[in-house]
Parts: structure tokens; sequence; C-alpha cells
């Protein structure tokens, strides 16, 4: 199966949602399609999809968002389409992000990782990612629900 990484469009928002439901990200503090429209207008072009190239209707198994602050790169919402994990998709959206922060100048990309996921640390650190030692704290500003 061959796979076609492309930006995302506003006609990806509800297969977006789907596969991040199918993949356990979406938490109920979250609303994902105020998500996505706070991302597209923030550096919408580090908002990617993948679709499945030998698939006529061209469904979207993969998604993921980057950003960066200029001072530290960051991804969120890395999802894989369940059957698909572990095919080296997830890879080429970490390779392609990689590559698009480091053209902006950035110095370092960061992550997380819900505690407990240890199969996606291990993917992570597969990729030379390593723990920083660090407690990430938030703070909801603008509540979505």
């Amino acid at each position: 199966m061959q796979h076609v990484l492309r930006a995302f469009t506003p006609a990806d928002t509800e297969p977006v949602v789907a596969l991040w439901e199918a993949c356990g990200l979406v938490r109920p503090w979250n609303d994902p399609r105020r998500d996505i429209a706070r991302k597209l207008s923030v550096q919408p072009e580090l908002f990617l999809v993948a679709e499945d190239a030998d698939d006529p209707d061209r469904p979207v198994v993969g998604a993921g968002m980057a950003g960066f602050d200029g001072h530290r790169g960051w991804v969120n919402y890395l999802a894989v389409r369940p059957d698909l994990q572990g095919s080296g998709l997830g890879r080429a959206f970490m390779t392609e992000f990689e590559r698009l922060l480091t053209a902006l100048g950035c110095p370092k990309l960061n992550l997380q990782v819900r505690a407990g996921n240890e199969r996606v640390i291990g993917f992570y650190e597969s990729l030379g990612y390593t723990d920083d030692r660090t407690v990430s704290l938030g703070k909801r500003l603008i509540p979505d629900a």
C-alpha cells in the first residue's frame, strides 16, 4: 500500500476526527473540530494527512499537526489508522515533520505522550526521542465544553 502525505484541507475534517477517535486521541475537554480550526489559523502548512494512494477514494489513513514557536517545535495529534500502525507511516510523518521544522530553523522537537502509553513511547524512542525528565503542566484558558 502506497501512502501520500499532503497538506490538510477542510474537507478532511470529519475523516481526521474519526481517525483521532479510532486512535483514542480525543478527550472530552478538547473539541477536535475546534482544535482543527485553531490549527488552520496558525501554520496550517504543518497540518498533514496521509491518504491511501492505491484506493480510488483516497481515504485519510493518517494525520498529524506540527508547530514551531521560535524556540521549540511540537508534534500533536499524530495518528495512524490502527490496522496500519507499524507499517512505517508514523515514521514517515515524523521524518517529514522533522524536515519541515528543520527548514524553519527549529533546533529541537518536543512531543507529549500520555503516561502509560508504553507502545507509543517505544515508537518515539525508536526514532531517537528521549525522556527529557520534565513534567508537563497545563491550564485551559478557553474551555471547549
